[in-house]
């Protein structure tokens, strides 16, 4: 058991990792957005659809059977060989000429990381005990900033030197043989070593499944509330660099360090915070693995108020950071809200479901409903048109703080009932 939590810490810094690169390969764009909008005669709109819709097609629905096989078989097996295939298709975007070409090489990239996150979360699952998931799901999701971060400065100074098609070779070709790493250095652990041998040795359909969690208002409405969460942070984030670049004039390369900075790190910091605290309060009651996040939430749509409105780049850089910090906080909660509706042999698919919903409303709708009405706006305010599109955003994080309070209301219930 002491060689198990040694090995633990490793694991999961090898697959927080792994995450890591998934959101390097996926932010890239975002970063290189203008300069590839200029050489492909991209609109706004295209760049929604190629940062958000045509990456979270497939990337969503793969993401169920994939998540199935994983809960049936080798977790570890899984995310190797998509971390593999997402790099590669990584490596093929730097070679696009045009719309149609880059919208299949993304549409690759979002079959690649079907396989990531879901089993992922399974593994953690069953290597860390379920009063410590939150925050360890919650170090495994700071991934996404870390990547962000290092997608962000890495991305912008690649593209400003040596071209934004360089950048994606730099980053697809690691990813690679990060694959083989995973394949030989992760162990597959038991599944539920932390469950009632009952749960743990059920057969289970894929219907039942489904049944399960649409049975669990408390799994629904946390969905719903992460979707809208996440409808925010994509529909923003994925045009922040241009937002940065036509509003306050900076250079690609200054947009890149300085949303690495305040996105990634504030994001990073909120995401671990998040779980660490959540795992703390639920000693008073575990109500907190929703309220918290739902709190901060609501307190996020100050700093966003400001930095659409302020005409300073230093408030606009730290208001950003505010925002990602409390936007941050829901993830780790979400999915450990999640694990602990389900047995373990739900958890990979259980995941594979929340972030379907999720990312549908979030990465797949948030990037090109912001980038439609960039468009709209457009003829009207010209450069200013992503600060009235951003505006759409205060509606969507009402939902998710609704949706967050609905989802607190039946959790105890629902838990408690097993």
């Amino acid at each position: 058991m002491a060689q198990t939590n040694q090995n633990k810490w490793v694991v999961l810094a090898i697959l927080t990792l792994v995450y890591t690169f998934s959101f390097i390969d996926r932010q890239l764009l975002v970063i290189l957005a203008e300069p590839v909008k200029a050489d492909l005669g991209l609109s706004d709109t295209q760049l929604g659809l190629l940062t958000g819709l045509a990456f979270a097609a497939l990337y969503v629905t793969l993401g169920l059977p994939v998540a199935r096989l994983a809960d049936k078989g080798n977790r570890k097996n899984v995310v190797s060989a998509s971390l593999a295939i997402w790099s590669l298709m990584t490596v093929i975007s730097g070679m696009a000429t045009n719309f149609v070409q880059m919208l299949f090489a993304r549409i690759g990239v979002g079959i690649g990381e079907a396989g990531g996150s879901p089993p992922s979360h399974s593994i953690i699952s069953d290597y860390f005990e379920p009063q410590k998931r939150a925050t360890a799901l919650s170090i495994y999701s700071v991934g996404i900033y870390i990547g962000i971060f290092v997608g962000f400065t890495i991305g912008g100074v690649l593209a400003q030197h040596y071209g934004w098609r360089v950048a994606f070779y730099a980053v697809g070709i690691p990813g690679v043989l990060l694959a083989v790493l995973i394949y030989f250095f992760v162990k597959e652990p038991p599944k539920g070593r932390f469950d009632p041998p009952q749960l743990s040795s059920e057969n289970l359909t894929l219907s039942n499944v489904v049944r399960t969690l649409m049975g669990k208002k408390t799994f629904v409405f946390i969905a719903l509330g992460s979707g809208f969460i996440a409808f925010g942070s994509y529909g923003a984030g994925n045009f922040l660099p241009s937002f940065l670049q036509r509003v306050h004039g900076v250079d690609i390369s200054k947009a890149g360090y300085l949303l690495g900075i305040s996105f990634g790190i504030g994001g990073g910091l909120g995401t671990f915070l998040g779980g660490y605290l959540a795992d703390k309060m639920r000693r008073s009651d575990m109500r907190w693995y929703i309220w918290l996040p739902m709190v901060s939430a609501l307190l996020a749509l100050i700093p966003f108020g400001i930095y659409l409105f302020s005409d300073s780049l230093n408030v606009v850089v730290w208001m950003i950071f505010m925002v990602s910090a409390l936007l941050g906080a829901y993830l780790g909660p979400a999915i450990a809200v999640t694990h602990s509706l389900v047995s373990a042999r739900m958890r990979a698919f259980s995941s594979a479901v929340l972030f379907l919903i999720l990312n549908i409303i979030g990465l797949g709708l948030g990037p090109l409903t912001i980038g439609f009405l960039s468009d709209l706006f457009q003829p009207e305010y010209g450069d200013l048109s992503l600060r009235w599109a951003f505006c759409g955003i205060f509606l969507s994080q009402t939902l998710a703080i609704l949706f967050f309070g609905l989802a607190s209301r039946h959790y105890l219930k629902e838990v408690l009932s097993g």
